[in-house]
């Protein structure tokens, strides 16, 4: 598989998250944890199915359990934080703070061995930046007191997403396909916490159930898959820039939905957001590169 076929194959689960906060309100009133349990067991059933159909299932035996614990943690973590973090604050605000992680990974990604960053992923990723900042700053609902809970969730979304997906690049020789196992261990997981400190409640009406079931097949079941290939075969730098589309879309896309107030803003944003990731496309094709270390 070519580095740029696998950037675009993890670019499509950019284009599966955009879903992701829509989803996961008209999910409501089902609580973090028992979302998490039922998301995860579609996404592994998902993972089944990827790794028959690769041919890959056997492999999995053979993956170390530090592997299986780190990427249980990253996949269980995030997604927690994250419907909790909808649960208490404006979507529209503590979802585009979740996305400050593609700036995260292209900063990151930059102490990895053999990878450096360039002066167009710098700037792409300050100015991309800049347009999320600019919704949030913008939004309708504004900050409050009574949020910070939310977005302080939604901050460390940010850092456990960017986190995991800059050291799977160290898991190169690992299947896509353990993915699974991440995904049903976080099921299991959520499953018994859920039952420990929650009360069970499910969507009240059809369109609920849709949105959680689709929740499980998209963003938290097939999305990590393509992902899972395009951080560790393509260009993670350019990838983490253009995520930044993941934002925007995710705010229109609540907006289409009538969840979030539409903003003027929104057009500003989309124009600093798209520049962004041309500077990191152009930089990754021909840019100049500045060390991450200060000692190369």
């Amino acid at each position: 598989m070519t580095r740029p076929l696998a950037s675009l194959i993890g670019f499509g689960a950019v284009l599966l998250w955009a879903l992701l906060a829509v989803l996961t309100v008209k999910s409501a009133p089902v609580p973090p944890l028992q979302l998490n349990a039922v998301c995860f067991a579609l996404g592994g059933a998902v993972g089944l199915v990827w790794s028959i159909a690769s041919g890959t299932l056997g492999a999995l035996r053979w993956v170390p359990m530090r592997v299986y614990l780190f990427g249980t943690a990253g996949l269980f973590g995030y997604h927690l934080l994250y419907f909790s973090a909808l649960r208490m604050a404006p979507p529209a605000e503590a979802g585009l703070i979740a996305y400050l992680w593609p700036l995260l990974i292209v900063l990151f990604s930059g102490l990895l061995p053999g990878e450096r960053l360039r002066a167009g992923h710098v700037l792409g990723a300050i100015v991309s930046f800049a347009g999320a900042a600019l919704i949030v700053s913008t939004g309708g609902n504004g900050f409050t007191v009574a949020n910070l809970p939310g977005y302080g969730l939604a901050l460390l979304c940010a850092l456990f997403w960017s986190t995991y997906s800059v050291v799977s690049r160290g898991f190169g020789t690992v299947p896509t396909a353990s993915v699974t196992v991440f995904c049903l261990a976080s099921a299991a997981l959520s499953l018994v916490a859920h039952l420990a400190v929650e009360t069970t409640a499910w969507p009240e009406t059809g369109r609920g159930w849709a949105a959680m079931i689709s929740l499980g097949l998209g963003p938290v079941g097939l999305a990590f898959f393509l992902w899972d290939v395009g951080v560790k075969r393509g260009d993670i730098q350019l990838l983490g820039v253009a995520s930044y589309a993941a934002p925007l879309l995710s705010t229109l896309v609540l907006v289409a939905f009538g969840v979030s107030a539409p903003s003027s803003s929104l057009i500003l944003a989309a124009v600093l957001i798209t520049t962004g990731a041309a500077l990191a496309a152009w930089a990754s094709a021909r840019g100049p590169m500045i060390s991450a270390s200060t000692d190369e």
